[in-house]
């Protein structure tokens, strides 16, 4: 592993991570000054195709990248400031999904985005 990924990796490293490509680099410049911006974003890509990191796009903004790959989740939102969290509600929501709806499909992955505002931009 290069130095350039190990620095990638320990930036996404945590629970709740849904970082931005440019929140990685800058972060990944704080510990490795000379990497670039391409680096980062190839490695990211890296990631994602390997399994490691989920791209998460939970609106028009810009992609985040989700190390949390390997333990199912969904996500929850904030509409005001488009903080994420990492949910685990119960339940399977693909065998939620009665045969009379599903209309011939072999679905094989649930993606459920909760939305709301989180305790700071509900307080203004």
């Amino acid at each position: 592993m290069t130095a350039q990924r190990r620095v990638v990796a320990e930036v996404l490293d945590g629970e709740h991570v849904h970082l931005t490509a440019d929140e990685v680099h800058a972060r990944a410049v704080a510990k490795l000054p000379e990497i670039s911006r391409a680096t980062v974003y190839n490695t990211l890509g890296e990631l994602v195709t390997l399994g490691e990191v989920i791209e998460v796009s939970t609106d028009k903004r810009a992609k985040r990248y989700d190390p949390n790959a390997h333990r199912p989740h969904q996500h929850l939102v904030c509409a005001g400031c488009g903080a994420i969290r990492d949910v685990h509600p119960g339940g399977n929501p693909l065998a939620d999904l009665p045969d009379s709806e599903r209309f011939g499909f072999m679905v094989s992955d649930v993606e459920v985005t909760y939305r709301g505002l989180c305790p700071s931009c509900a307080a203004t």
